[in-house]
Formats: C-alpha cells, structure tokens, sequence
C-alpha cells in the first residue's frame, strides 16, 4: 500500500490577494479612503470635467491632450471605425447561441490576422494597435448586436466621438447629448482599474513577447467570467427579479438569510465608498430624469441602503452601473461589452508599459500534494476514479 507522504509547506497566497506584480505609472487605488487616480488625476475631476478620449490619451501618453491633440487624436479614432468586410463575415458567422463577449473576443483574435505589422514591437506600432482596438471594439459590437437582429451594420459617424458612434451604431439613431455624455462618463470611470484580472490576464500575455491583440484577446476572455465583468447583468437580472419598490427590503432580507451574493456589492480592494459608484449614482439619477423614470436607480438605491443596514456592505461600481446602461436602452447581454469597449484603452496601457520594461511574469505554485507515491505498472492497476 502506498503512503501519502506531505512534506510541510509555506502557505500560499490565496488567489494572488494583495501580491505585487509589479510597478505602474497608470493608475492607483486607495481602497481604505475610496480614492481612484489615474496618472495622478483624481477620478472625479476626470468623470466630471473629461472626456473618454481625453483619459485614452492621458493613460497611453502620460498627459492631457491639448485642444490640437485631442481633435486629432479623435480624428484618428475615427478613420479607423470601418471594419473589414472579412471581419463582418466572421460576426456573421458566429452561431446564434453565441454571446456579445464570444464574438467580441473572436473578432479581436482574428484582428491580429489583418494586421502585417503584428509581431512589431515597437512604440509606434503599439500606439497603432492600441489606436485601432479602441476605435473598433465600438465597431464590433454595434456590428454584431445589428447582425443579430436581422439588420446590416453602419457606419460610424465622423463627426461623433466613441460613446455617441457607438449607440448610433447600434441603435440607428443618434443619441440626444445627455445620453451620449451618460455613456461618455461610464466610460472614463471604466478605463482603468488597477491590477484587475482581465488587466493581469493581459500582462501575463504580453509578457511572453505575444502580440498585443494576443494579450487584450486574453484580457476578455478573462473579463467574461461573471466574478470579474459579469456582475452588472447580475444585478439588471436582480432588480426585475425584485418589480418593484416595495418588495426590495424583504428581497434582500431572503437573499442574506440564504446567505447568496447579492451583486453590485463588496470589493476586493475598497474598504471604503467605491469613487466610480459614487459618479455613477450621480449619473444614474440624472439618466432616470432625463428617461422620464427613476424607477430603477431608485430601486438601486433602496438596494443599497438595505444592504448597508443588515451587513454594512459598499457597493460596487457595477450596481450603479447596470441602471446607466439599462436606462439608455443598452440590452443586457451587452453589459460588460460595454465595459470592455472602454477597458481596452486600460489594458492596452498595461501591455505598453509592459513592453517597455518587460520581464516574463512566471510566479511558481505552492505544491500541497502527495510525494513519496510509488509508480504501479499498467496491468497492475486497478479501477479507481473516472475522470
């Protein structure tokens, strides 16, 4: 018989929690005090006075555009809008079960096929890149949300910037300005977020020397799953769930005597207020008014209070988020690739800042398995566990 034999190991880092992976000029949070900086700028100067673009152009070149810059930089957003007509064969030919962030994901990888310049690493060919999947991620979506509906794809506006092409894409119609500067906020507030999974996930990509459509390819893979971009939906689907305003205070009772998450609440790094839910309730109000309804962030907002009383839980970025979205007429499967149409401009900084000082990331596992186990021949074997 042989002997399961564990030598004493060193405890390891449970999900990676508070490790360091390295060092960032991007972006910076303050989880005790609920404080969100990018490149040193505090976020709600940045959501209250900024514009998507503008925090585009912050992250990637280390300062705010000026008037000539950003009309420029807009400029060259907008030339690159127009996906090739392969690119729309292959959204075509996603099957009908797939989802917005499967096809998001497909299209990325296959990007990395049109490109010729895609093994060059230099800044300049990075800065391409990164131009080109922000400018199409809006493109993509728009795109294949159209496809889905039976309707041809359409063309950007030029005149537009990223939120406002991407809801007249979608929905055919030029948004009024206040949605568009709904959108525009949610954006800013979604940029960038620290050293979030699908931001690792990218960086671990890039790190190999693979390509930078390889690693955002990586990044929405990993935002896909519902504990990292997944919980907007969750909490949409919680609110119908609920109907209406008198029903919240028991719902949540139920939910926390079963003891099940609620979505939209908690986070791994905040102690404190969220910043970006603090922005997003604001807009989220205004977003209600100017619908004509303040049904769901009024929902959202007794949520909120009747968590705080039983567990003295913060929400989230995504509790307020999922109202903004679902208020503009966003469906709700497109939740998180709305997220990621703005995180790429995040993760897209992160794979640069990689490239420039690159070391491969190869953290080591700690083993808690057996040692000492004996090799058994074939014939010897007997049944045990099917795989």
């Amino acid at each position: 018989m042989n002997e399961v034999v564990s030598a004493p190991q060193p405890m390891g880092q449970t999900g990676l929690r508070d490790a360091v992976v390295g060092d960032t000029r991007l972006s910076s949070i303050n989880g005790e005090k609920g404080e969100l900086i990018y490149r040193g700028i505090d976020i709600h100067d940045l959501a209250r006075s900024s514009t998507f673009e503008e925090v585009a152009y912050l992250l990637w070149f280390d300062a705010l555009p000026s008037k000539a810059n950003l009309d420029a930089f807009r400029a060259d957003l907008n030339k690159r809008r127009a996906l090739p007509q392969k690119l729309v064969d292959v959204l075509r030919d996603i099957p009908r079960d797939g989802t917005p962030m499967d096809a998001l994901r497909t299209a990325v990888s296959a990007l990395g096929l049109f490109d010729t310049n895609v093994n060059d690493m230099s800044r300049d060919a990075q800065v391409e890149k990164a131009l080109t999947l922000t400018a199409l991620f809006p493109s993509i979506l728009a795109a294949y949300y159209r496809i889905s509906q039976g309707l041809d794809p359409i063309a950007s506006d030029p005149s537009a910037d990223t939120a406002a092409n991407f809801l007249y894409m979608f929905t055919g119609t030029m948004p009024d300005a206040n949605a568009a500067r709904v959108l525009d906020v949610s954006l800013i507030l979604h940029a960038d977020h620290g050293m979030n999974a699908s931001t690792f996930a990218a960086i671990v990509t890039a790190s190999t020397l693979s390509d930078m459509y390889s690693a955002v390819t990586s990044a929405i893979g990993t935002l896909k799953g519902p504990l990292h971009g997944g919980a907007n939906e969750g909490v949409i689907h919680n609110l119908l769930e609920i109907g209406e305003m008198a029903n919240v205070d028991s719902w949540v009772n139920r939910k926390l005597a079963a003891h099940e998450k609620i979505m939209g609440f908690g986070h791994a790094v905040y102690k404190a207020y969220d910043p970006r839910a603090t922005e997003l309730k604001r807009i989220a109000k205004e977003t209600g008014a100017a619908a004509g309804t303040t049904t769901w962030v009024d929902m959202t907002e007794r949520m909120e209070q009747a968590v705080w009383n039983a567990k003295q839980l913060y929400p989230n970025v995504d509790l307020y988020s999922a109202s903004v979205y679902y208020t503009l007429g966003i469906p709700t499967a497109y939740f998180t690739p709305v997220f990621a149409i703005s995180r790429v401009a995040g993760w897209s900084a992160h794979i640069m800042e990689q490239y420039a000082d690159n070391k491969l990331l190869r953290p080591r596992a700690n083993y808690v398995g057996a040692r000492g186990m004996t090799y058994v021949p074939l014939a010897e074997r007997r049944e045990n566990v099917k795989l």
